[in-house]
């Protein structure tokens, strides 16, 4: 799981053995990405909820996780939506990064990457592969001493990757301290990889890194080689063992002063003054402080709202038959509907329920990342108001947010939801009465949803869906926005960030597409501003103007051309 989010749905993390979340790579730390248009094709556009043919651009930062309570939020929220899976946590070898595994340890996650800089990330910038990262080594073994300082090694599994090659590359990463070990550049050389380094161009010789299929043909690769590979990286390793002593991988974890600099053996000037001995040292602490993963974490996920939910959604679960409920909510319910989800995705797939099959009415205030991966055919109705992460990989189902109907102020002039709402959500409709805060649809692919008013930077890197937006917008509207539609108010028209998109006029099918979203937004919510357009319909509709980006303009118009030749 990246920055970009690109098709994380609730059925995506249901098929996950471990989801990783991905804060940097070794080469290219913090930058987030793009992927030109003309690599788009129609599988990549399926697979990542997008347009083919329109380019993808992924976040510097993740824009849910800004502290170590973010990133505990995000780890809970994944496993709500797989409560058997691994959750890992992939960060970037450099100076600190001990302190950060120590703030990951007790975000509780299952599983820390320490990644060197020496990986294989083809795409990256010169800048980035010259300059960035740091070897493994250096990252590793401050991550394990720092862990075990702080008593939270026997909490997570440490992993670290990059050129590991040999079994002595994984005995020195056991005794630097991890018990798991990433292998892939070996393991594609041994595939028939050559090393042409043009994996980011699609013209792969051997057919490995292409999508082109006559490229793809010369694929001569065999699995029984890959076996063999790491059968014998098993066996080096375990003779490795043998000559210093140890049975198993955890008697050897972190076990660093075994190790001793190569004297004599580097004819190079810096080498006397290079000092290794803060990697070498080893931290003594007394019996009963773990050195190694003993325990598992524990996410109290017994007592948990969804619990409930799945229980009364047993009919629907095992029969498809439709289900209603109602449930008080409170803030400190989380991620409520990602577990049930889960549950509709093992028993349905990616398809989910038929619309409607599960509706589950809330009053209170909800938690962070209400209606997270919220899976098709579950629909949350919230009378009150919800905090951060809305919706977020919202996975076709449904959510409709009204304040409490008792409530003495006027929902379009006041914020009901928070933060970050419908981040790298895929499919699905919403209807809010009332504001949103800062980054509304941030990364979206495909939801469908009309609001009374963002914060700033709504529609930040959109590649798809429909935004209706019956009020204020924040500045920076639009900023990295490659797909979908949005329609704004005129006035709102100084707050675009223009880089990207066109400003259009609306033809007839945008004003039904309007209407008809604004008539269910009403008869949902009983919103107040969506009557008033409504009631004067003709004047309402030439307030709005459309926003769309100008690669996307572009491939929907070659669409439309190929198909009147098609029918011609």
């Amino acid at each position: 799981m990246a920055s970009g989010r690109f098709g994380v749905t609730s059925n995506y993390l249901t098929n996950a053995a471990e989801i990783q979340i991905k804060m940097a790579q070794g080469a290219k730390p913090g930058e987030g990405g793009q992927l030109p248009g003309h690599k788009v094709d129609d599988w990549i556009g399926k697979v990542r909820h997008s347009t083919p043919g329109v380019g993808l651009i992924s976040p510097p930062p993740h824009h849910d996780i800004y502290s170590i309570e973010d990133l505990a939020q995000l780890i809970y929220d994944l496993k709500n939506a797989n409560r058997k899976a691994r959750i890992n946590v992939k960060l970037v070898s450099q100076a600190g990064v001990g302190t950060v595994a120590a703030g990951v340890a007790k975000a509780q996650s299952d599983v820390i990457l320490i990644s060197g800089a020496d990986g294989g990330t083809g795409a990256s910038p010169l800048s980035s592969i010259r300059h960035a990262g740091l070897p493994w080594e250096l990252g590793l073994s401050e991550a394990h001493q720092t862990l075990v300082i702080n008593n939270l090694r026997s909490r997570v599994t440490l992993q670290t990757d990059g050129q590991l090659r040999t079994g002595r590359d994984l005995a020195i990463a056991v005794l630097l301290g991890a018990e798991e070990w990433g292998i892939s550049t070996g393991a594609l050389v041994v595939e028939g990889c050559i090393m042409m380094r043009k994996c980011h161009l699609n013209t792969c010789p051997v057919g490995i890194a292409t999508q082109n299929p006559e490229l793809r043909k010369l694929f001569t690769g065999n699995p029984d080689h890959v076996v063999n590979f790491f059968t014998f990286l098993a066996q080096d390793l375990r003779e490795i063992m043998a000559s210093l002593g140890f049975r198993t991988v955890n008697e050897m974890v972190g076990q660093s002063n075994i190790l001793k600099e190569a004297n004599g053996q580097m004819n190079h000037w810096k080498w006397d003054k290079l000092d290794l001995s803060p990697i070498f040292h080893k931290v003594e602490v007394p019996d009963h402080v773990g050195i190694h993963k003993q325990i598992d974490q524990d996410f109290r996920l017994k007592k948990v709202l969804d619990r409930k939910l799945i229980e009364a959604a047993t009919p629907a679960l095992e029969q498809a038959n439709k289900v209603t409920g109602t449930f008080d909510i409170i803030n400190v319910d989380r991620s409520v509907g990602a577990m049930l989800s889960n549950e509709v995705s093992k028993f349905f797939g990616s398809p989910g329920l038929p619309d409607n099959t599960i509706h589950f009415k809330f009053q209170g205030s909800a938690g962070q990342t209400f209606g997270g991966f919220l899976a098709k055919g579950i629909t949350f109705e919230l009378e009150g108001e919800a905090n951060d992460y809305f919706g977020k990989g919202l996975s076709g189902g449904k959510l409709i947010v009204y304040p409490n109907r008792n409530a003495n102020f006027v929902a379009e002039d006041n914020i009901i939801i928070g933060n970050v709402a419908f981040y790298g959500a895929t499919s699905g409709q919403s209807y809010i009465k009332g504001k949103a805060g800062e980054r509304f649809c941030v990364r979206n692919s495909g939801v469908e949803a009309v609001v009374e008013g963002i914060g700033d930077h709504g529609c930040e890197y959109m590649t798809g869906g429909l935004v209706i937006i019956l009020g204020e917008i924040g500045r920076n509207f639009a900023a990295g926005m490659s797909g979908g539609i949005a329609y704004i108010f005129k006035e709102n028209l100084g707050n675009i960030n223009k880089e990207m998109v066109d400003i259009d006029p609306l033809n007839e099918d945008d004003y039904a597409t309007i209407k008809t979203s604004l008539l269910k937004h009403v008869d949902l919510t009983s919103s107040n501003t969506g009557t008033r357009l409504l009631e004067d319909w003709e004047a309402g509709k030439e307030r709005f103007i459309k926003v769309i980006p100008k690669d996307y303009k572009e491939v929907l118009r070659k669409r439309a051309l190929e198909n009147s030749k098609t029918l011609v």
